[in-house]
This record gives C-alpha cells, structure tokens and sequence, in this order.
C-alpha cells in the first residue's frame, strides 16, 4: 500500500474497535476500493446471534461508509484541507442499501465505490460491497456525506 493510501487511512477519526479498514488499493478521483477482515472475536457478534453470528446490516453500512464514503471523500478534499487533517470531520447524510446475502466472521470484505456526483463539499458515490471468499456481492447502495473543518462545525 503507499504511503498516500496510508495516510488516509491515518486521517480517519476512526480507532479501533470502530476502524473498519485495514487496506485501501486504490483511491482515484472517480472512486475507491479497499479491503476489511473481520474478526472471529468482533464485540458485535457476542450478542447478534449467539451461537450463530451473523455480521449486523449496520455495522455492513459503517465498513462501506468508512472505505467508499469516507476514505475516498478524504482523498477528494485533500487540496482544500491540507494541513488541516487533524480538523476533519465526516458527517453522514444518507444511505440507502439493499442487502443481498448474509457475511460472516472471518469473512473478508472488498468495497468499491463509484463517484456519483461531488460539489459544494457533498460526495454522493455508489458502494459494493462483496465478500472475496464467495465472490459475491453482499449488499450496495448509494451513500451520501460531507468531510468538514470542525471549526465550522457550530457556525
């Protein structure tokens, strides 16, 4: 991975356990793609399901937003926020997302998202999400958001 992917994936205000990234590919003005492992032992399948964890649809829309929203909307802003890294703050607007197979610990997942539209701060982009081991795409949607200056936050 470069050194320009990890220093997105350094500028998310993300840490673990809500990190929910451990690669990016590639970031491009038209898109991202990258990569989440999940982990036997994640805190969300203690109690969904015991005994039959099956990962939750939102912790499916976090790791989508994470890599395809907010890594790529972090790259789009990076000239206009330069130097100002340790400011930033990704705000959500919306998701909407259709759920087409269940994921499961240990699962890998490659999310790849493609750029809709992005002006006036606002990235709207369409997100895949498919787990590598099947080779089948798990669920996708259109997910919406800003990346801001927390000084501008309560103006």
């Amino acid at each position: 991975m470069s050194e320009s992917l990890k220093e997105i994936i350094g500028a998310l205000p993300y840490g673990p356990p809500f990190l929910f990234v451990d690669a990016l590919e590639e970031v491009t003005e038209n898109g991202s793609k990258g990569y989440y492992q999940l982990k036997k032992d994640e805190y969300f399948y203690q109690g969904h399901f015991p005994n039959n964890p099956i990962t939750p649809g939102v912790i499916l829309i976090e790791i989508m937003a994470q890599i395809g929203l907010v890594c790529y909307g972090i790259y789009l802003a990076k000239e206009k926020l330069k130097g100002q890294e340790a400011l930033l703050v990704p705000i959500f607007t919306s998701a909407a997302v259709d759920f087409l197979g269940p994921v499961y610990p240990e699962d890998q997942l490659e999310i790849t998202s493609k750029k809709i539209y992005y002006r006036f701060n606002k990235l709207k982009c369409l997100v895949t999400c498919k787990n590598v081991i099947t080779n089948q795409v798990v669920c996708k949607g259109e997910f919406s958001g800003m990346i801001v200056n927390k000084d501008k936050i309560d103006q």
